[in-house]
């Protein structure tokens, strides 16, 4: 059976140049965004390297590179189907919560390194001292609620 490539309305079409803009301001490159939000707005769950392409207008050098970057920023994941030679891409969001966890590890250090950086601070920048060991406790409180948050989420379910 021949494959075809799916079709977008207009509206989804607005929509991922909607999930684009945030995926760059949430620093993707503007390739990548939009494959972000092409892969979670199309109708078929997983698509090859022609249609992501040709669907979002992209050239084969911007595709390849923008999915590349997104298979090691572990945003995506790639499949096979028997038979066929080509790759299928899609979402990886289903593992969300692994990221949401590897997420708190990255601020839970970062928050160590600040506060080790309050520590050296010279006494004579009091309102960056304070703004400082503000982050670094907020930070350190995220690292500390979020667990209970998810678990309160997960028994609400």
């Amino acid at each position: 059976m021949a494959h075809k490539t799916p079709t977008l309305t207009k509206e989804q079409r607005e929509l991922i140049e909607q999930l684009g803009v945030a995926n760059e301001k949430a620093n993707l490159p503007p390739a990548s965004a939009r494959i972000m939000a092409l892969l979670l707005v199309s109708p078929v769950v997983e698509l090859p390297f022609e249609d992501i392409s040709s669907m979002l207008n992209l050239s084969k050098s911007a595709t390849s590179n923008a999915l590349n970057h997104l298979l090691a920023l572990e945003r995506i994941e790639y499949v096979t189907h028997p038979g066929e030679r080509r790759r299928y891409f899609r979402s990886r969001f289903s593992k969300w919560k692994t990221n949401v966890t590897e997420q708190l590890r990255s601020i839970e250090h970062a928050a160590q390194l600040l506060d080790k950086a309050c520590a050296g601070r010279p006494a004579n920048t009091p309102e960056f001292n304070a703004q400082l060991k503000e982050l670094v406790d907020f930070m350190n409180y995220m690292v500390s609620e979020l667990p209970g948050i998810l678990a309160r989420w997960e028994k609400r379910r």
